[in-house]
């Protein structure tokens, strides 16, 4: 087990305001959560005399968009987890465990059937599913893991593999947050992530080291969407990137709950396999900037753009790509050869092309070249490059750099010059 204190994840404020069970929708601000979801978040509770409730909220807007009121499952519930959008499973404080099979909840809230499949021994004062197989419970501060191997588990023979991960989990609320990841809040107003990889094995990221006392209930559907409630008020919050045990990049709607009041359910569940998240796309590199810009303008010719010299405008061309990406261009001048001594003064002149590069071609010396170009592809002994002033436009071209084979009659590659950020 490893303690870290990343004390930044503070689950976005999931306020889910002024619902009064199956009142309509209280539209909010359109603070935006930018999770991957299969359609609106669902969230199954129970109230106090034991009847099902069921709730959808729009991931992206926090709004509330539907509340259903089912009937009463017929024991006083305890911990629930939702397995799937019609499946929950429901503990009694007799210890039984039940099967809920939801029948419909578009327009109405109905069940199939409410099934013991298991007499005695689910004492969980919380209990969790994270959407991948795992199902997990707390109870006298131990973590107990169970794998569901069925959609609509009939008792030990699909709920099985039971482990006790660790003692310590000593936790106010539980929610499962994706494949074996669990966020909680403590009464001492702690906010926690845990990754879990095996009995003895997790990790514990503190997220937020006070101001989550409040909150009584916690709930996810996953992508880093967070649900909790405060005073009858369900908050909504999104952390960007659930997976790096940082709490900095939660955004709260503290002003924007899904609603203010009206959550009164004894239990809350959400179905955990709702929203993934999905890494952002990695930032282009400076020589895929440089090679989207210079493809850009494949065709044109002098006149497009504001150059000086009409029949030696290669060096201009690489100067106007390079400015346009934000890369230094200060010591390039209209000369083709200044790329040479560009790369030679900044370190970066070398033997062996890397999109992005200026390719000098028939250097002499003294800062004269014959041409430059930019290399846009690379693909073992070939290039492929964009230049200006070849055939009087720009114009993309693919050789073999390795045997100075270029179509450009511009003399030998003299070298490749990257650019400076």
């Amino acid at each position: 087990m490893k303690l870290s204190n990343a004390v930044r994840r503070t689950s976005a404020a999931l306020a889910v305001g002024s619902m009064s069970l199956g009142l309509v929708t209280v539209t909010g601000g359109a603070a935006q959560a930018a999770a991957s979801c299969t359609g609106d978040v669902s969230i199954y509770g129970t109230l106090s005399d034991g009847r099902l409730t069921y709730t959808q909220i729009e991931p992206n807007t926090g709004d509330r968009t539907k509340t259903l009121i089912g009937p009463a499952l017929g024991f006083t519930p305890k911990a629930m987890a939702t397995l799937n959008f019609n499946t929950v499973l429901v503990t009694s404080t007799t210890g039984d465990l039940y099967r809920v099979d939801v029948q419909t909840n578009n327009t109405s809230l109905t069940v199939a059937g409410v099934v013991k499949i298991w007499d005695g021994g689910w004492t969980f004062d919380k209990m969790v599913y994270d959407g991948a197989g795992h199902l997990y419970g707390t109870v006298e501060g131990q973590l107990h893991q169970y794998v569901v191997s069925q959609a609509k588990p009939s008792g030990s023979a699909h709920i099985g593999q039971h482990v006790v991960i660790d003692t310590g989990f000593v936790l106010k609320t539980l929610a499962a947050a994706g494949d074996d990841r669990i966020i909680a809040s403590t009464s001492g107003g702690q906010l926690y992530s845990y990754k879990i990889d095996g009995v003895g094995d997790w990790t514990r990221a503190t997220l937020k080291s006070d101001g989550w006392s409040a909150v009584d209930s916690l709930t996810s559907p996953g992508g880093g969407l967070y649900y909790g409630r405060t005073n009858g008020g369900m908050y909504w919050y999104h952390d960007v990137d659930p997976t790096d045990g940082d709490g900095s990049d939660i955004a709260y709607h503290s002003s924007d709950p899904v609603d203010a009041s009206g959550w009164t359910q004894s239990l809350l569940s959400a179905y955990a396999n709702n929203c993934a998240y999905v890494p952002p796309a990695p930032s282009a590199t400076t020589g895929e900037k440089i090679a989207k810009v210079a493809n850009a303008q494949v065709g044109k010719d002098f006149n497009d753009f504001d150059f000086h010299y009409p029949g030696a405008w290669c060096a201009e061309f690489v100067r106007y790509v390079w400015a346009n990406v934000g890369a230094k261009t200060s010591g390039v001048t209209p000369e083709a050869g200044s790329l040479y001594t560009y790369g030679q003064n900044n370190g970066t002149l070398h033997s062996t092309p890397k999109v992005g590069d200026a390719v000098v071609y028939g250097y002499s010396g003294g800062g004269n070249a014959n041409h430059v170009n930019l290399v846009v592809a690379v693909d073992g002994d070939y290039v492929t490059t964009v230049g200006g002033n070849e055939s009087d436009m720009v114009k993309k071209t693919t050789y073999n750099w390795k045997t100075n084979n270029n179509p450009l009659n511009a003399g030998d590659i003299a070298g490749f010059t990257s650019p400076v950020d």
